[in-house]
């Protein structure tokens, strides 16, 4: 990613841990596109491990293995974060650099947001199942809008209330719970609500931006008559 008009904003960007981790990565030669795959990476170990607390045996088990799931999920956000640093601070973007920004992180959304359905397991495996399967598709659905935005000229909307910070923050928070959550009688509950609430907030988040995308479309065919295509 170059364009820095069209960063996605991350407040811990500018924190001194960061820019010193960007920093750090930078003088060691890290490639900015491996730095992507490293958080998808982070994305496929979070959901193993999502899938794997649930199924534990012993039970105790269970606790370790989703509170790993949450800390992957939050490497995956910081592989995510510095992979943009490390590009365009320190100057090493690669002409290639927009496709390993998108895909992996796309990828990473899926990956983490079936397995967690998958790990549910709340109405049936088939209910579980497609309530991850749809937070998948919202969070495609809202990110398809965000760069058709783009590919017509106009600035990237990051707008939420649930873009991707939130839906793996809402994530995170999740299996950290579930790590907790036999004590009172719960066996991938938790994971459900957060999908539940993951997906309204993204359907609501896909439909914010496609009437934000419209109504920039229209103001633009405003000021300049003629120019806008039929497509």
């Amino acid at each position: 990613m170059t364009d820095t008009a069209n960063r996605r904003p991350i407040r811990q960007r500018q924190s001194p841990w960061a820019r010193w981790m960007a920093q750090r990565l930078a003088e060691e030669g890290a490639s900015p596109d491996l730095i992507s795959v490293a958080g998808a990476a982070c994305a496929t170990l979070a959901g193993g491990l999502l899938l794997a607390g649930d199924a534990a045996h012993p039970i105790w088990l269970r606790a370790p293995l989703l509170i790993a799931a949450a800390v992957f999920i939050q490497m995956r956000m910081l592989f995510n974060m510095l992979d943009g640093m490390v590009a365009i601070e320190h100057g090493r973007a690669s002409p290639a650099g927009p496709i390993w920004n998108e895909l992996p992180d796309r990828y990473s959304d899926v990956v983490v947001l079936v397995c967690a359905g998958y790990a549910a397991r709340q109405g049936g495996v088939l209910f579980s199942a497609a309530a991850g399967w749809t937070c998948a598709i919202l969070a495609l659905a809202a990110a398809y809008v965000r760069e058709l935005g783009c590919g017509l000229g106009l600035p990237a909307d990051f707008s939420g209330p649930f873009a991707q910070q939130q839906r793996m923050l809402a994530l995170t928070v999740a299996a950290a719970v579930s790590a907790v959550e036999p004590l009172w009688g719960w066996a991938g509950q938790t994971l459900m609500l957060a999908l539940i609430v993951v997906a309204a907030g993204t359907a609501h988040t896909t439909a914010r931006r496609t009437l934000t995308l419209a109504r920039r479309l229209a103001e633009r065919a405003r000021e300049q008559p003629g120019q806008e295509g039929s497509q």
